[in-house]
């Protein structure tokens, strides 16, 4: 993927506008001192006539957030601290399914389904990527912990890259950071965003980085960070993107920005400097879509529908009620009074039955391979127990790099007399397999 500047000149601009509102209130927001431990007591200068909300227009949808609404996820003491919805749909995302092909359980007939299917364990290959903690580098400064809905998205579509390749090759991952850096109008943020609205983004925005180029820091455009320095009894308020959003503003138009896929040459004492790549390995989306929910009380139905679309394309993104599962250990959840409204989205990755023939999701969270069964966790299918049979979302890959433009260390330098281009692969869908039968 080569940097085209006409794909951000947009975007661009109305980061300047944003960029010059922002530096303007900046120079109004007071420090904050500790109250007490875990509490904080925080002033924002507004100038007269202003409306209490934080706004960032450089979207391009107006994102709006009260003020003490944003500051209650960012501090909040550990014993008051509670689970924030996750789940948020953007305005700007307006188009939750975008695809043709026939789907899974159009062509396969429910006995060509097995009992039991799991992608990390085909005959015994693993076809996942590496698991995901979205809770660092930064968990209780931030409410970064408000990404999942990308990193199960992501990690899905990483999933079916790998099987697409058949496993072969170094894994191929894709960058959240990436998603949070420039999706936020229509993917999200750090306080939440939506499955379909990433692969909406970048089918929008015509690829993504692999992780490599932009890694997840857990920071997204438009929030605020508070930062508390060692043992001191002082906090600051700061906007940890805003220097970096200026400093990459007053670049010219035909330079990549940092958002995108950047790497820096050495420490800056010494010189160094941090740049955005002309050329990036990168992946594509060719379809994405929901499952529908079929006829009301038909949780069985809806299940079948969604083997069919793991057995046969890969793992599926899902929301789901987490709040039952912060403290859970192992074995197979199998309350069916509780909650099924969403907070939280996760990835699907198989299926099975126990010993006693009791069906159940193979389900990948991201909250690292500590917690859980190694990452993993089980629920009971086919009662849309936690929710997590009414909202899931798959997507097809459309192309991604295998032969990377080669650039210097430094990033400054990129392609050469044999290497002008790079290659990248196509996805073939399944169905196209039918049809060619047909």
């Amino acid at each position: 993927m080569r940097f085209n500047p006409t794909c951000w000149g947009r975007a661009a601009a109305q980061q300047r506008r944003a960029g010059r509102k922002i530096t303007t209130y900046l120079s109004r927001l007071a420090s904050a001192r500790l109250a007490s431990e875990g509490s904080l007591a925080f002033v924002l200068l507004l100038p007269p006539g202003a409306s209490p909300f934080f706004r960032t227009e450089s979207l391009d949808t107006i994102i709006t957030m009260k003020i003490s609404t944003a500051l209650a996820l960012l501090v909040t003491s550990a014993a008051a601290q509670q689970r924030i919805n996750e789940i948020v749909r953007l305005e700007a995302h307006d188009k939750p399914e975008d695809y043709s092909s026939p789907l899974p359980h159009d062509y396969i007939q429910d006995d060509e389904v097995p009992r039991s299917w799991h992608w990390g364990n085909v005959d015994g290959k693993n076809f996942l990527t590496h698991q995901l903690n979205q809770h660092i580098p930064q968990y209780c400064k931030c409410p970064a912990w408000a990404s999942c809905w990308a990193h199960a998205a992501l990690s899905s579509m990483a999933d079916r890259i790998k099987i697409a390749r058949n496993g072969e090759g170094d894994d191929i991952n894709l960058s959240i950071q990436f998603v949070l850096n420039c999706g936020g109008g229509v993917a999200g943020s750090c306080y939440g965003g939506l499955h379909t609205g990433v692969y909406h983004f970048i089918k929008e925005k015509g690829y993504i980085p692999f992780d490599t180029c932009q890694p997840y820091i857990a920071v997204s455009y438009e929030e605020l960070v508070l930062l508390r320095f060692g043992n001191f009894s002082h906090w600051y308020a700061t906007i940890l993107t805003l220097k970096f959003r200026l400093k990459f503003l007053r670049r010219p138009l035909s330079t990549p920005p940092l958002s995108y896929s950047r790497t820096c040459s050495t420490f800056t004492e010494k010189g160094g400097s941090c740049v955005g790549l002309e050329y990036f390995p990168n992946a594509t989306v060719a379809e994405y879509g929901t499952i529908e929910n079929g006829q009301t009380g038909d949780n069985e139905g809806r299940a079948m529908k969604i083997r069919k679309e793991i057995y046969t394309r890969g793992p599926v993104a899902a929301t789901i009620n987490a709040i039952p599962l912060r403290d859970w250990m192992t074995g197979i959840f199998s309350d069916e009074t509780a909650s099924t409204k969403p907070d939280h989205i996760v990835s699907i990755v198989g299926f099975g039955e126990d010993d006693d023939g009791t069906p159940f999701w193979h389900v990948r969270n991201s909250w690292g391979v500590y917690w859980g069964e190694g990452g993993f966790f089980k629920v009971k299918a086919g009662k849309n127990i936690l929710g997590i049979e009414e909202g899931i979302a798959w997507v097809t890959p459309g192309t991604w790099t295998t032969k990377n433009v080669a650039c210097s260390e430094d990033g400054k330098t990129c392609g050469g007399a044999e290497n002008h281009g790079g290659d990248s692969q196509e996805y073939v869908d399944p169905s196209l397999y039918l049809l060619a039968k047909e």
